[in-house]
């Protein structure tokens, strides 16, 4: 949970942070974070420069770097975009070696993310004030001052609009036995997030959800986008774990729509400013950016906003925000746990 403190205060502590461990990493270097918001930003400006590891949508992570150079031009940002996998060990590495590339960091990683918190080596506190706005909602999207959500994705109904004229609107609606193999779902093997899905469909779903849900023989895919199209063509009817990107094909006129059912189910994106960073300050700017209203119109167009009312953001009908998404459960995400489950997943599923 957060605790709230004034910027400078935040500022100040981060200061002395910086200044005790070599810009917290490994025989780091590089300039120190300034004191005050007003000199961080001026400092920010100085250093010219900014670069984000993240897993975001392409376009959305364009979509940012336009919005902030935009609204300060005298910094680049730079946007290393690859999954988690790709970019988490990039992290590990320039930490322990102190050759710090990245400033800031964006996952949905939970397990690394909780790792990350217990070992308290990757980040510095976050002095972005517009984390202390109301609309924000601090106390429920920010982790040990550090980590602090910043987008996310959810997964709700979606149906082929030919098919399924009336739409869906709860998950029981799904089994209706004229559904019985039109259902498109997507495998957990190889997606810990899609574990965490399944998982939580059988909580806010309804017990038992997920073994009625095998019952209809579902036709299995290898992704989300590939649940999409198969809705888009008519292959399937509907879904009960359909990405937004349904939105995104309905908005290009596809025959597909979809709804967040009462008690919806997500993938936050978490961020945080590198212990590493070589430009602390800009950082520090990127982070407060990313959280404004401009920021979320950028970086959250089609996914779920950290923010209420942010244009283009959310699902109509839904007030649902980033914050109101669970981070999953860490220990649920184990190897072994997760190879469990998709064991018995497959023999439900697939037989």
């Amino acid at each position: 949970m957060r605790v709230d403190k004034g910027v400078k205060a935040a500022a100040a502590a981060l200061a002395a942070a910086v200044a005790l461990t070599g810009c917290g990493s490994a025989g780091g270097s590089g300039p120190e974070l300034a004191g005050s918001w007003d000199e961080i930003v001026e400092a920010a400006t100085s250093e010219g420069e900014v670069t984000l590891y993240s897993n975001h949508a392409p376009a959305n992570l364009e979509a940012l770097k336009t919005a902030f150079e935009a609204r300060y031009p005298g910094i680049t940002l730079t946007y290393v975009r690859g999954t988690d996998s790709d970019l988490i060990p990039k992290v590990e590495v320039e930490n322990r070696t102190g050759n710090g590339i990245a400033d800031v960091h964006m996952t949905t990683d939970a397990g690394w993310i909780h790792r990350s918190l217990e070992s308290g080596d990757y980040s510095v506190e976050v002095a972005a004030p517009a984390i202390d706005q109301p609309d924000y909602r601090a106390a429920d999207g920010v982790l040990d001052d550090t980590f602090f959500v910043t987008s996310a994705t959810s997964i709700g109904l979606a149906w082929n609009t030919t098919h399924v004229p009336e739409g869906l609107r709860a998950p029981e609606d799904l089994l209706d036995q004229r559904l019985a193999g039109k259902i498109g779902v997507v495998t957990p093997a190889g997606y810990p997030a899609v574990v965490h899905i399944y998982r939580r469909m059988d909580i806010d779903y309804g017990s038992g959800f997920v073994d009625r849900l095998a019952a209809f023989g579902p036709r299995v895919y290898t992704s989300g986008p590939g649940v999409t199209q198969a809705l888009a063509s008519g292959e399937v009817w509907a879904a009960p774990g359909a990405s937004m990107d349904v939105l995104v094909e309905r908005d290009k006129g596809a025959p597909v729509d979809f709804a967040l059912p009462e008690n919806p189910i997500g993938i936050p994106f978490y961020s945080h400013v590198l212990s590493a960073a070589p430009n602390p300050n800009a950082a520090q700017l990127l982070a407060d950016f990313m959280i404004t209203p401009a920021g979320q119109q950028a970086l959250s167009r089609s996914y779920i906003a950290a923010l209420p009312g942010v244009p283009g953001t959310g699902v109509e009908g839904s007030d649902v925000i980033a914050q109101d998404l669970e981070l999953a459960d860490p220990g649920s995400l184990e190897a072994e746990a997760v190879e469990q489950f998709v064991s018995r997943w497959e023999q439900k599923f697939l037989g």
